[in-house]
């Protein structure tokens, strides 16, 4: 009997955020510390998780080095515990990320943790605890652990959005959150259910392995089963149709809070789906290709017209974080090659939506719910900084030039439209046509020019040639190989 390797350092993240968050209960039981005091052993928590994200990059650097012969950067890692977490760029880059958006959402929501008191350390405990989770969500390789890290990550914000107790609105944000939620999860472990009916699979990499050498005469069991996976992850990024929650909970959560709230969850959301479609169901680009798509123009349309006659700052950002999981998901749509520009836009995003939500807080108040646009007026006069810093992270999030954003939009879209144009067919050119016709009141030049020319534009978010069945033409199916009837 073969026992699993086992490699602290892929977990290494997690637990440091897990133990931290066992020490700061431990901390104020015994001694009772001030907030602050608390605050800075939880600062130190994540700061030893991110040396220990830094360590997992520069080992997984050795191994592409090693493997440089390899083009797949997902498989260019280390899989302990039984190949259920891998450790490799994308997971050290995902707890990166979330440890950004963790410090980050914590500092610009201090004053929350001030004001509850006795309280911090369940609300700084809560905070380390959802980011364990959606730091494994991007590390696991395996569908349990990818729902495990869903769940820890989820119910940790289940309980942070109704933290405060002195508001029926943030009351009605934590119930509806956790319902909606509940149900998200239930259709995420029946895809995962339906999956490994399909291909006895539950590891990524095997499945991947079992779709390039099978060809499965009843594929719609493992069709549905992920579609459903898709459908359960969607919902933690507030894509469209899968986005109701996501205005209540934001407007209704404690200010203080909903920056973090908002961001992390769009970290492990995408995390996860990049993972589960890049690396397990690569083979199947061309089918779920489309779909995604769909979401993609979906989001984009409804987030930005809706966020248009919203009168509370929450419930508009809220919108337009649905209208940036659209710009986001066109580069999920060109497949593995545009990870980079994806996790560019996802961070850059993330980060300008927790100092949004910062400067929410100190207008509305780290406890208050709502935040209606008048209470804006005169800001420029009474807090000119605060006022300045807002209308940065503002341009930003619009992708005006000159700002991050518009890197990011640039990036995705050139090779998200074109490799959708090389598909054949008539329903992927409508989709694509949407998506241009969604884009040119921006005008840019060279997001055009990448959509009338693939061939010069930036192939850094490239087309699905990963995900080709044998190569050829992404829209030819492979030879016939022999059946396989699924065990039932």
């Amino acid at each position: 009997m073969t026992l699993p390797s086992v490699s602290w350092l892929a977990v290494g993240p997690e637990l440091a955020l897990a133990v931290g968050a066992a020490l700061v209960l431990l901390v104020d039981v015994q001694w009772k510390p001030p907030p602050r005091a608390l605050g800075w052993l939880a600062g130190a928590s994540v700061a030893v998780s991110a040396l220990l994200a830094v360590a997992q990059w520069v080992r997984a650097e050795r191994l592409v080095e090693v493997a440089a012969t390899s083009s797949d950067e997902f498989v260019a890692g280390f899989f302990p515990f039984g190949r259920m977490i891998v450790a490799d760029r994308i997971s050290a880059l995902a707890a990166l990320v979330v440890l950004a958006v963790t410090a980050a959402g914590v500092v610009g929501g201090w004053a929350l943790f001030e004001r509850i008191g006795r309280r911090a350390a369940e609300g700084l405990a809560l905070v380390l605890l959802s980011a364990a989770g959606f730091q494994l969500m991007g590390a696991g390789i395996h569908l349990v652990v990818v729902f495990l890290g869903l769940e820890v990550g989820s119910i940790a914000l289940y309980v942070l959005a109704g933290l405060t107790r002195e508001s029926i609105e943030s009351d009605e944000a934590a119930l509806k959150y956790f319902l909606l939620g509940s149900v998200a999860s239930a259709v995420f472990v029946y895809g995962v259910a339906l999956v490994y009916a399909a291909s006895g699979h539950l590891n990524l990499i095997g499945l991947r392995g079992f779709l390039a050498e099978h060809l499965i005469t009843r594929p719609a069991v493992l069709y549905i089963g992920l579609g459903l996976i898709v459908v359960g992850l969607a919902f933690k990024v507030s894509a469209v149709p899968f986005h109701s929650w996501a205005p209540d909970t934001y407007q209704g959560a404690p200010a203080g809070a909903v920056g973090y709230m908002a961001g992390v969850a769009k970290v492990g959301g995408f995390a996860a789906l990049t993972r589960v479609l890049f690396s397990g169901f690569r083979d199947l680009a061309v089918d779920w290709a489309p779909i995604v798509a769909v979401l993609a123009v979906l989001s984009m349309v409804i987030g930005s017209v809706v966020a248009i006659v919203q009168d509370d700052l929450r419930r508009m950002l809220a919108y337009s974080g649905v209208a940036h999981a659209g710009f986001i998901l066109t580069g999920v749509v060109a497949g593995g090659a545009a990870t980079t520009a994806v996790w560019f836009y996802l961070a850059v995003y993330v980060l300008q939506l927790v100092g949004a939500f910062a400067v929410v807080a100190a207008v509305s108040g780290p406890t208050g719910s709502g935040s209606p646009i008048a209470a804006y007026a005169g800001l420029a006069r009474t807090r000119p900084g605060l006022a300045a810093g807002f209308s940065v992270l503002l341009l930003g999030m619009a992708g005006l030039p000159l700002t991050a954003g518009v890197r990011g939009q640039v990036r995705c879209f050139p090779g998200g439209v074109a490799g959708r144009v090389r598909m054949a067919g008539p329903r992927r050119r409508s989709v694509v046509g949407g998506r241009l016709l969604l884009l040119s009141p921006g005008d840019r030049g060279d997001v055009h020019a990448g959509a009338r020319h693939p061939g010069t534009g930036d192939h850094r978010c490239g087309s699905l040639g990963g995900g080709r069945r044998g190569g050829g033409h992404p829209g030819v199916r492979p030879p016939p190989r022999p059946s396989v009837e699924p065990d039932r």
